[in-house]
């Protein structure tokens, strides 16, 4: 039987192989988890009210806030905060990850042990998970968000190049976000504490990725800081390409940020990997 620290050297330099054989293993990886996915239907369907509930609320909010103040704030008037929180909705849904809430207890239950075992890198089981997830409560997202548009009437102004560049930005937005909590999620190697820092984590998104509010009506120092961390461009940035608020030279901009940023979170994840992996070693993992 191979050793488990030879399994864990093995599984390090396995972050890469052929094409072919990548989509064979999530071809794999896919059924199995549309699987796991079908068996736990009711706790996949909780999941989705909180992904579709909190824009809601704030939809509902800001639009009261907004008739109650002359029709409009900062410029978003009850129709313009529709589509913005809609749009960031759906955003929200095809790029998020739960993963940093799974590696404390997969690491204390010995779990990750069989993981590393295995072939291939854990990172790609997670990220079939995580889409396989999404195709399937697209099937209600999508009537919930075409409700929604029945309901609130939103404004769009999406301009055609606005659109296709929309595409690419989703793509690297869910990139971005996954890898930043993958990463994230591999500090349960030096503490169990990990529930704080994910608290936190969620803090800063809260304020900087446009959730609260969008962006463009906060505070000036909130949107310098913002500026300067990666949560407005792996979240915010597609939500207000998508519905107009972006001319082209900054979505251009915003495309490099992305980029940018998902180098350094490429970066940090192999680094901290490399780190923990050998931590996970020396304690006998």
């Amino acid at each position: 039987m191979t050793s488990l620290p030879k399994a864990r050297s093995r599984t390090i330099s396995r972050l890469s192989m052929s094409p072919l054989v990548l989509a064979q293993v999530y071809r794999a990886f896919f059924q199995i988890s549309f699987a796991i996915q079908l068996q736990y239907r009711a706790s996949m369907i909780i999941w989705l009210l909180g992904i579709i509930l909190r824009p809601v609320i704030y939809l509902v909010v800001w639009s009261t806030v907004a008739r109650s103040t002359g029709g409009s704030v900062g410029g978003f008037t009850p129709e313009d905060f529709a589509a913005y929180y809609i749009i960031f909705m759906v955003v929200d849904h095809l790029t998020f990850t739960w993963i940093m809430w799974e590696y404390d207890y997969r690491i204390r239950m010995g779990d990750f042990s069989v993981m590393l075992l295995r072939p291939i890198h854990p990172v790609h089981g997670d990220i079939a998970d995580n889409i396989a997830y999404k195709l399937l409560t697209l099937v209600i997202l999508l009537p919930v968000v075409a409700l929604l548009i029945w309901l609130f009437t939103p404004v769009f102004q999406m301009e055609w190049w606005a659109v296709l560049t929309f595409i690419p930005a989703l793509g690297l937005s869910f990139l971005g976000r996954f890898l930043l909590g993958w990463t994230l999620a591999m500090l349960a190697f030096w503490t169990t504490r990990i529930a704080a820092l994910n608290e936190s984590f969620f803090v800063l998104e809260l304020f900087f990725a446009g959730r609260l509010a969008p962006l463009a009506i906060m505070p000036v120092f909130l949107q310098s800081a913002a500026n300067l961390l990666p949560f407005k461009w792996l979240v915010a940035f597609p939500v207000e390409l998508l519905q107009g608020l972006l001319t082209p030279r900054e979505a251009l901009f915003g495309l490099g940020m992305q980029l940018f940023w998902l180098g350094i979170i490429l970066v940090m994840m192999r680094l901290i990997w490399q780190a923990g992996i050998r931590r996970y070693a020396a304690f006998g993992g």
